[in-house]
């Protein structure tokens, strides 16, 4: 006999309950049929679920059907408890989905087909309330194939064997040459999720259940099952004596009584625990056994070390629900409770239902837990009066929001007090809306090895990390190790831990943030007189609206928005439409938030004076360690990572192992082919300011270096500059102080702020590297569109351009005049054309006792520094004038310039950027020569 674990999901009032009744009546496991309205149902046990008709706790039923043994799980409907449904899902081989036919599939529906596609089970369908639909099958089975899977099927119709061929091509072939299909093909194909068999009928009525039975008798397979023991947990509850239960479907081998498990924690930790009894429950029922094979549910009591989703033995741990609760409520207990004791009381509450996510905040004295919906908070209201004695209420709800990050950024944490050691290297990048976090190692095992990689892997995993807007979870980002380092005596696990949490939380603190909200995917079903309404109510909650169908005198209208805004509209609906609207909610994941500001207004939220989550890095000298904060970390770093390091659009490094930005899709690319060469620096140098400048103090990029012989690209300030480059973020020079990365500066991300006002800091409000989208303050090729008026800058560093361009620069190495004036005939012609202020500005700064000019020519505005003055320090300082009022873009390759007048507000452009901008423009030009010609 095959042993099966089959789930029983529908929308809630679809006949859920009522199905799994009847299939255990068609079984002969009951001989009475109950019914929910009757309370008297064999899985509705709880008094709630009674009271309330609906299922709020999954229920095991076992029963025996021809060859096949069946662990029958029923799930709650209702969408409040649609995390106890999905915790149940990682233990099922096949799945009954239940469609109300006097409805059709919901919207809820199409969430549980998306949450089975996820877990990859086997479906067969039942559409129940034959007997009181207006629809008929064809019409049912449209819907169905339309809104689900072309895949479905009905497994009863005339024409069926052409229908279920038609899922694969070999099934096909072998259909049309046999005129029959394959029994094992039809096996294979709804066992591949290729096909999906539907049957119709009417649990209440027992009509059409033993077809399905049937069907399922014949077409499931049991799943090949492993020798060695294994097991999954997929809830924990208490019996009527308040003892622990541990439920798990066994995997593979045998659980035997007197066996000691193995278990394993979220950190690794193993304890041992010995199995004294082992119980298969059928409703409230249960018999006590000795052992459970493979493919079986049982129930373990007095387990401790043991939750939701783990694995035992050879089974791994499950996934991490994908369902999750959006809104927060403050629990508010009795003067005479004491908080220890409340908080000690939900959390047997959070062990059975772990997306409770009970939170205490200490300090004052505050206890928060999150829920689906205003159901489930009842739900748990009298729960905690039932066990507990305690009446609870709440306070006013909160949304639970989420963060991500706008583009990639590189993250770096270092540990090192006395005695310890671990450097950490992470690349941060955002992914597609609803992807969860992904990890992966890109990092070399000759920079960092292998075990150290795993364990920073391992430490990524075991938590959940805030975000720096106002603390809330991260989500659609992947994490990468890109680097790392550990000391042969001093580095210990713990080291790295550390290392890792600083590195995610100083990435963090570095990038664009982006607050995301829950949002709601709608249906409102209202008579058409109210529909105008309900269309203005959208908007005015933010919302979108996919969809309007009109069926008869009623108005269907499905959509999108905030649950912010839409929480409290089933009142306004109810009253405004006189009882007479319905409105159909489910959560639909996360979007970016309306109304950001507004939000993190009322939160107050300080990253920096959160202790639990620190962005700072420790570093060891003279035998003592101290703190180094976020925004200097880079420059403290002791790896330094190769310049063939290049992920195109990421953060990479200098040989002097300074931030740079790599410019996207230039793969392959070194560092001196994003630079100006040693050998044009020198040309230009000799050129323009003549005689020997060796053994002088140059500028080179913007960056001074004291050298003899040797130039160097973006090297670091010296020779009497008053501010260095710091952390890959700061410009030497710049006359207003605003140049930043070091301490005495306060620059951060894309703004500045004075260092002692920490309160006032605001985290990653602009990306610092990395991504080219041009709405995210990156222009690019096409980017620019011609303007009506001159409210637009282009600011241009004139010999970074010359040097990027290669007949510009051909042209200097004949005679820098030439070149310069070439380039001011291209850039007139490019102002021209998009009719903004464009100005170029040319190093002068060596000259002796010049005092710097400037001068129009054509259209366009030509700077030559002062004495002691460099390109870029201008145009920084040009930038943080003008940016405050116009929309600035900054032409230059040199990275950390880009960096530093990005934080001023501007947009950068590299110069092969720009030389494709300028080539479209005067392909532009070309046509409209032509056509008026």
């Amino acid at each position: 006999m095959k042993n099966i674990v089959a789930g029983i999901l529908a929308h809630v009032d679809s006949g859920k309950t009522t199905l799994s009744e009847a299939m255990l009546y068609q079984a002969g496991q009951i001989r009475k049929l109950g019914r929910v309205d009757h309370q008297d149902t064999y899985l509705d046990t709880d008094s709630q679920e009674k009271d309330r008709g609906i299922t709020i706790f999954s229920k095991q039923a076992e029963l025996a059907y021809a060859d096949m043994h069946i662990a029958l799980l029923d799930t709650p409907g209702h969408v409040d408890f649609g995390t106890e449904m999905e915790r149940t899902l990682q233990v099922l081989d096949y799945v009954v989905l239940v469609i109300n036919g006097m409805d059709g599939v919901q919207s809820h529906t199409e969430t549980l087909w998306k949450l089975l596609e996820r877990y990859g089970i086997p479906v067969f369908i039942f559409v129940n309330k034959m007997d009181m639909t207006g629809y008929d099958r064809d019409y049912l089975m449209d819907n169905i194939r339309h809104r689900l899977s072309d895949g479905c099927v009905d497994f009863l119709c005339e024409d069926s064997g052409e229908q279920i061929a038609m899922c694969d091509e070999a099934m096909l072939e072998h259909f049309l040459e046999t005129g029959a299909n394959d029994e094992q093909d039809v096996v294979n194909a709804i066992a591949g999720r290729k096909l999906f068999p539907c049957y119709f009928g009417s649990a209440l009525k027992n009509e059409g259940v033993s077809e399905l039975l049937d069907g399922m008798n014949r077409y499931v397979v049991e799943p090949v099952r492993g020798e060695e023991f294994g097991a999954r947990v997929f809830k924990i509850g208490r019996d009527d004596k308040d003892e622990r239960l541990t439920y798990m479907k066994v995997t593979g081998g045998v659980l035997k009584l007197k066996d000691v498990l193995t278990l394993r924690n979220s950190q690794g930790e193993e304890s041992h625990e010995k199995v004294n009894q082992i119980r298969v429950y059928s409703g409230a029922k249960y018999d006590m056994v000795t052992q459970v094979p493979a493919g079986c549910v049982c129930a373990v009591p007095g387990l401790v070390n043991t939750y939701g989703r783990q694995g035992i033995g050879a089974c791994p741990d499950g996934e991490l629900p994908s369902l999750e609760p959006v809104l927060s409520y403050k629990v508010m207990y009795p003067t005479d409770v004491d908080a220890v004791t409340m908080v000690s009381k939900l959390r047997l509450l959070e062990e059975e239902d772990p997306q409770l996510q009970v939170q205490w905040n200490e300090t004052a004295g505050e206890i928060y837990i999150k829920v689906m919906g205003q159901v489930q908070l009842e739900v748990v209201a009298q729960m905690v009066r039932d066990r507990f004695g305690i009446a609870i209420t709440y306070g006013q709800g909160r949304i639970s929001y989420k963060e991500t990050i706008a583009a990639p950024v590189m993250g770096v944490g270092h540990f090192e007090p006395l005695r310890h050691y671990a450097e950490v290297h992470l690349l941060l990048e955002p992914m597609e809306n609803g992807s969860g976090m992904c990890f992966d190692s890109i990092c070399s095992e000759d920079v960092l090895d292998k075990n150290w990689q795993r364990l920073i892997l391992t430490h990524l995993q075991e938590r959940e990390f805030r975000g720096v807007l106002m603390g809330s979870p991260i989500t659609d980002m992947k994490i990468s190790i890109t680097a790392g380092r550990a000391h042969q005596k001093h580095t210990e696990g713990g080291d790295f831990r550390q290392a890792t949490y600083r590195a995610v939380r100083q990435g963090l603190m570095m990038a664009e943030s982006v607050l995301l909200e829950p949002v709601y995917a709608f249906k409102i079903e209202v008579p058409q007189e109210y529909a105008g309404r309900v269309l203005a109510d959208i908007v005015k909650m933010s919302g979108t609206m996919d969809g309007q169908e009109i069926s008869g005198e009623t108005t269907v209208i499905t959509g999108h928005a905030p649950v912010y805004t839409m929480r409290e509209y089933y009142s306004e609906l109810t009253a405004f439409s006189r009882g007479t609207g319905r409105l159909q909610v489910d959560i639909d994941g996360y979007q970016p938030c309306h109304n950001t500001e507004e939000v993190l207004a009322e939160r107050h939220y300080d990253p920096e004076l959160d202790r639990f989550n620190p962005s700072s890095s420790v570093f060891c000298a003279h035998g003592a360690g101290y703190l180094v904060d976020w925004y200097d970390v880079y420059e403290n770093m002791h790896v330094k990572e190769d310049p063939g390091f290049e992920i195109s659009g990421q953060l990479g490094y200098t040989e002097d192992g300074y931030a740079m930005d790599i410019p996207v899709n230039r793969p392959g690319k070194s560092v001196s082919e994003m630079s100006i060469t040693d050998e044009e620096l020198s040309e230009i140098f000799a050129r323009t300011f003549g005689g020997d400048y060796k053994d002088k103090d140059v500028a080179l990029n913007g960056r001074f270096r004291r050298t003899t012989s040797e130039y160097k690209v973006n090297g670091t300030a010296a020779g009497g500059v008053t501010e260095g480059t710091a952390g890959g973020g700061a410009s030497a020079g710049a006359a207003d102080g605003t140049a930043g990365g070091s301490p005495s500066s306060g620059y951060r991300g894309n703004g500045q702020y004075n260092k002692s006002q920490s309160r006032d800091r605001q985290p990653g409000n602009g990306p610092l590297v990395g991504s080219r989208p041009a709405d995210r303050g990156i222009a690019t090729p096409g980017a620019f569109k011609r303007r009506k008026s001159g409210e637009d800058y282009v600011i241009v560093d004139g010999y970074n351009v010359i040097f990027a361009w290669d007949t510009l620069r051909e042209l200097s190495e004949h005679n820098i005049d030439s070149a310069r004036g070439k380039l001011m005939d291209i850039l007139s012609n490019y102002q021209g054309y998009m009719n903004c202020h464009l100005i170029v500005v040319f190093d002068g700064y060596k000259v002796k006792d010049n005092k710097g000019e400037r001068f129009p020519y054509d259209d366009i505005e030509v700077v030559y520094t002062k004495e002691g003055e460099t390109a870029d320090a201008h145009i920084e300082k040009l930038t943080h004038e003008i940016a405050r009022k116009h929309k600035v873009t900054v032409v230059t390759s040199d990275g950390l310039e880009q960096i530093v007048t990005m934080g001023q507000g501007a947009i950068r452009m590299s110069s092969r950027d720009f030389k494709a901008e300028v080539e479209r423009v005067n392909e532009h030009l070309r046509e409209n020569y032509l056509k008026n010609d």
